[in-house]
Order: C-alpha cells, then structure tokens, then sequence
C-alpha cells in the first residue's frame, strides 16, 4: 500500500457568494483530492482548533496535512500546493518576501470583500434571471 499524504482542511465562509464560487473551483480542480472543504456557516461547522467561529468566517483557514492551522496568504499557498494547476503560485509564494506581499493584499482584499461579494451575488442573482427567461 503506497503511504498517502494526509489531506489538507479547507475553512470557507458558504454564505459568502464570492467564497463559494472560489471553493467551487477548487473542488473541481481537485483531481488528487487532496482537500477537504469545511463551510464554517454551517451551524454545526467546527472551526479549526483555537480559532472562533467568528474569526474563521472573517479570514481564510486551512489546516495542512500536517496539522499545522494556517491563515490568508499562507492558507491560500498550501491549497495552491495541492492543486497541480495551481503548483507554480504556490512556489512563486514561496520566494522571499512573496507572502509578505500576498498577506497585505489580502487584508485589503479583505477590507472590500462584504461589497465584492455582494456585487457578486447580485450578478448571480441576474445571470439566473436571464437565464430562465431565455429558456422561457
């Protein structure tokens, strides 16, 4: 029996039209199956060890295979690394100074998320719309 690597456990925000998408894509390039995907908006979601619930919807979590718990940036580099499509971020991430840069970006990111996402379910919302109406 080949020795498997231990999957990674993704902590996402499902009510978050934005995140939704974004796991969406990630189940769907998981070919490995590397990741385990957690959506902390369920009432009965457990969060990551020593992190609320609170917490866990407002920032990106994973827990590594190796059981460390990882947030932003650093979250986002271990899925990367377990998606073969996506290897090359992962290293790029890796450089010096690369995540430092990235967890900046995502803390402004995170600052205009509630109106990305927001914007973004609207444009689902009419992209439904018009497509019922199309097939009508």
């Amino acid at each position: 029996m080949e020795n498997e690597i231990p999957k990674s456990t993704v902590y996402y925000d499902g009510s978050c039209s934005l995140c939704q998408a974004e796991i969406g894509y990630y189940r769907r390039t998981d070919q490995d199956q590397a990741l385990c995907f957690v959506d902390i908006s369920e009432t009965d979601a457990v969060p990551p060890e020593g992190i609320t619930v609170e917490r866990a919807m407002k920032r990106f979590h994973v827990r590594s295979g190796d059981g460390r718990i990882l947030s932003g940036a650093a979250a986002f580099a271990e899925v990367w690394a377990r998606l073969p499509r996506w290897r090359w971020a992962a290293r790029a991430a890796s450089l010096p100074g690369a995540l430092i840069t990235l967890e900046w970006g995502y803390k402004i990111f995170l600052l205009v998320r509630p109106i990305i996402s927001g914007l973004f379910g609207q444009a689902l919302q009419l992209q439904s719309i018009v497509g019922r109406t199309r097939r009508s």
